[in-house]
């Protein structure tokens, strides 16, 4: 059935991708260097649909749903579908088969993380990442608190072995998705009707909410070894990182979001912005203003 949610992007062409381990919903338009935005939790592909259009005016935009959320689907036999790391070798095999070599990957929350994996495991492609409202995720660990664990506790309780979260979600998962969505927001009338829609619709799939947990299963285990192995090496994200947060938020025990970064990456520049977690909807012109000045002095490079 056609998701009346691609009414928020119009001239998009929306197709399948096939890749090793995934089945993948996309949109793209545009033309100019590529751009890969990656949505977050519990969200779909819809959650850039305020930034996308305008991006399209310039560049090759590539908007799928991230790997088991929305309509994209991991196969069932894949080992850890919910890594960063496979989740990013799928996205890059889906941006080489659109003919994309080379590309800027911008993520949002989950998709931020899997947008730092892939600059991590493929730096012959990205060109340059954009980090919305993430920190890499050992220090988020390491400066877990009471405060922490009250604001975001669906970080330990999807991440608890099944079918307990997911037993759990099935009981209302209205009622957890507009609980969720109204902190993210502060107030669900700022989120499109389209774009609220497509999200419960989505969240409302027993297959959707179990890749969910599978995402947070791996944070806690295997994407947080991947992450702390980097760092043990000295391994560092060497294109250049434009990072963007809620504006006073201090994140991983307090520290402030520049700092943890420039433990991670070369070049980080950024700013706080007003609007809640979810900046692409709340706050897409502060996002703009500054995501196109640095998406162009990338390609201006390139």
């Amino acid at each position: 059935m056609e998701r009346r949610a691609n009414d928020l992007f119009p001239g998009f062409e929306d197709r399948r991708v096939e890749t090793a381990d995934a089945d993948l919903a996309v949109l793209s338009a545009g033309s100019g260097p590529a751009v890969l935005l990656l949505h977050g939790y519990p969200q779909t592909r819809s959650a850039w649909h305020r930034i996308a259009p305008v991006l399209a005016a310039s560049h090759t935009v590539v908007v799928p749903d991230m790997p088991g959320y929305g309509d994209s689907r991991m196969r069932a036999d894949v080992q850890d579908p919910g890594s960063k790391r496979c989740m990013a070798k799928n996205l890059h095999q889906m941006m080489l088969s659109l003919g994309h070599e080379r590309f800027a990957v911008v993520g949002h929350d989950r998709g931020g993380r899997v947008a730092y994996r892939m600059a991590f495991d493929h730096p012959q492609s990205v060109t340059a990442l954009v980090s919305v409202t993430v920190v890499p995720t050992p220090n988020m660990w390491e400066g877990a608190s009471k405060a922490f664990g009250m604001g975001a506790w669906h970080w330990f309780m999807m991440a608890q072995p099944a079918p307990l979260p997911e037993t759990l979600m099935a009981a209302d998962p209205r009622l957890l998705i507009d609980l969720t969505l109204g902190k993210m927001t502060t107030d669900l009338t700022l989120l499109d009707p389209l774009a609220l829609e497509d999200y419960r619709l989505a969240f409302g799939r027993p297959d959707v909410r179990h890749a969910m947990c599978e995402d947070y299963r791996a944070a806690a285990t295997i994407d947080d070894t991947d992450d702390r192995a980097d760092r043990a090496a000295g391994r560092t994200i060497k294109v250049p990182v434009l990072l963007l947060w809620e504006l006073g938020r201090l994140y991983g025990g307090g520290r402030e979001p520049m700092d943890i970064w420039a433990d991670w990456a070369d070049t980080v520049e950024g700013k706080g912005i007003g609007g809640g977690h979810l900046l692409a909807e709340t706050a897409p012109e502060d996002v703009l203003e500054a995501l196109v000045p640095f998406l162009g002095k990338i390609a201006d490079v390139g």
